[in-house]
C-alpha cells in the first residue's frame, strides 16, 4: 500500500469489526488521587462464583459489546478464574458492586488487566481511578515484566485516554473482525444499538 492510499476491508454481514488499542507499561506508576468517598472499596473476590462473574460481565460489558467470556461453558470459565494466577477485583460502593478488574498473570512475566470496567452509572465519577490504582499496586506486587491491556472502538470514549492517563503507553492497533453477539443469541438484539447490526 502506497501512502495516501486508503485500504478498505468489508465487514460482512452478521459481522462486527472494530480496531483495538493494545496498551502497556514496564515499571509501577504513581497512584492517581482518587476520590476520598469512604463508601467506595475494592475486595479481591477469592474463587468466583460463575453465575456472580457472569452477571458482574454483563452488567459492565453489555453496552460495550463485551462477550468473549460469555460464549464460555463452564468447564472453560472455570479454568480460568480458578486458575492461581487469574485475580478478579471488585469495586464496590455501599456494599453495592458497581466495576470489576481481572488480573491475568498466567503469561507471567506479564500481567494482562483482562478485564476492566464500570458499570455506567459509576463511569465519571472517578471510582475508576480507585479500582485501577488498587489494580495496578495488585499487579506489580507480583514483579511482573510488564502490566498490559487492551481496549476497542466499541469501548467507552474516553477509554483509551483513561488508560494512558493511568500510566500506560500504547504499543500496538489490531482490527478484529467476529460474529455479531446480538445475532448469535450471546447479547441482547438491543445492546449497543449505536453499533448498527448489518
Amino acid at each position: 500500500m502506497t501512502t495516501g492510499e486508503v485500504q478498505r476491508i468489508t465487514v460482512p454481514a452478521g459481522k462486527i469489526a472494530t480496531v483495538a488499542t493494545h496498551l502497556e507499561m514496564r515499571a509501577a506508576p504513581a497512584p492517581r488521587p482518587g476520590p476520598s468517598d469512604a463508601s467506595l472499596s475494592v475486595q479481591l473476590v477469592a474463587k468466583p462464583d460463575l453465575d456472580w462473574y457472569r452477571a458482574m460481565f454483563r452488567a459492565v460489558g453489555t453496552d460495550w459489546l463485551w462477550f468473549s467470556r460469555l460464549g464460555l461453558g463452564d468447564a472453560d470459565l472455570g479454568a480460568i478464574l480458578g486458575h492461581d494466577r487469574v485475580d478478579v477485583y471488585t469495586l464496590t460502593r455501599d456494599k453495592r458492586e458497581i466495576g470489576f478488574a481481572e488480573l491475568d498473570g498466567r503469561q507471567f512475566p506479564d500481567i494482562e488487566l483482562a478485564f476492566f470496567g464500570l458499570v455506567a452509572e459509576a463511569i465519571g465519577t472517578g471510582a475508576g481511578r480507585l479500582l485501577m490504582n488498587a489494580a495496578l499496586e495488585a499487579a506489580w506486587a507480583f514483579g511482573p515484566q510488564r502490566v498490559w491491556v487492551h481496549t476497542c472502538t466499541f469501548d467507552h470514549p474516553d477509554a483509551v485516554a483513561f488508560y494512558l492517563r493511568s500510566g500506560f503507553t500504547v504499543f500496538a492497533r489490531t482490527v478484529e473482525i467476529e460474529d455479531d453477539p446480538r445475532l448469535t443469541g450471546t447479547l441482547p438484539r438491543g445492546a449497543a444499538p449505536d453499533v448498527p447490526i448489518v
